[in-house]
């Protein structure tokens, strides 16, 4: 069983993905989060396969979680699912070992399950 975590402000987003991934793979166990900094706090004791981050949060944003990442060297996979179309944010999500991906809210089922597949 893959354990995954979702970090985003909406729960409504959350509650969305949940649904998504139980479609794909109902196999998975997911934990979800809207607040980066509880997210943090309880990624030792979960130790995710696969991490899907909103990068515009308040208090912990997505580039402070994955600085925390960074700092603490986790090893955790994170896909980026954002509403920014920024090619700066791209970018600059391209320096974090640990993103795989950048991508753009909504995320088509079919996309969900291609990474649900690869982790």
């Amino acid at each position: 069983m893959k354990k995954i975590v979702l970090v985003d402000d909406m729960d409504i987003f959350n509650f969305i993905m949940k649904k998504v991934i139980s479609n794909v793979d109902p196999v998975h166990q997911v934990h979800d989060f809207t607040n980066g900094q509880q997210a943090l706090d309880q990624l030792e004791d979960l130790e995710p396969n696969l991490i899907f981050l909103d990068l515009n949060m308040p208090e912990v944003n997505g580039w402070d979680f994955l600085e925390t990442m960074r700092a603490r060297n986790l090893p955790h996979k994170v896909y980026i699912l954002t509403s920014s179309t920024s090619e700066l944010d791209r970018q600059r999500s391209e320096k974090y070992q640990n993103v795989v991906n950048f991508l753009t809210k909504p995320v088509a089922q079919d996309k969900v399950a291609e990474i649900l597949k690869e982790v």
